[in-house]
């Protein structure tokens, strides 16, 4: 991953954003929309960019351009370095593959005392019962 290459591919929009913030939020576009395109992108590898198709299914649009915005200070410069920030922190997130599996056995130790306290609470449960009168 080139996170100088990356940048470079960012798309910006600035749009007004919502919320309270009297007059003043009528007239500013303070909300920053980033778009990036995976397909497209020199900064990463193409293993890199199947790990983001199969981890970001579900935040990546039909032709394959990611959306984030942002919208947190009434700065727009300051929601630009936002949206750029929770953009590389969304992708290095999204790149590290979980650590394999891999199946073992119970130690012999552990099984042993796993049987002896099963034979420990059996008997325990078995003195709570009324005694047979046979």
């Amino acid at each position: 991953m080139n996170t100088q290459l990356l940048l470079k591919e960012l798309n910006f929009k600035a749009i007004r954003s919502s919320g309270a913030g009297g007059q003043h939020v009528n007239k500013v576009s303070s909300k920053i929309e980033l778009y990036f395109n995976i397909e497209v992108s020199e900064g990463l590898s193409l293993r890199e960019k199947e790990l983001l198709y199969k981890n970001l299914a579900n935040r990546v649009s039909k032709d394959n351009i990611l959306m984030l915005s942002c919208d947190e200070s009434r700065s727009q410069h300051r929601n630009k370095e936002l949206a750029i920030q929770r953009f590389f922190e969304l992708i290095k997130q999204k790149l590290v593959r979980p650590k394999v599996r891999r199946a073992t056995k119970p130690t012999r130790g552990s099984v042993v005392r796993k049987s002896e306290n099963k034979k420990r609470n059996s008997q325990k449960k078995a003195l709570r019962k009324k005694p047979k009168l046979d």
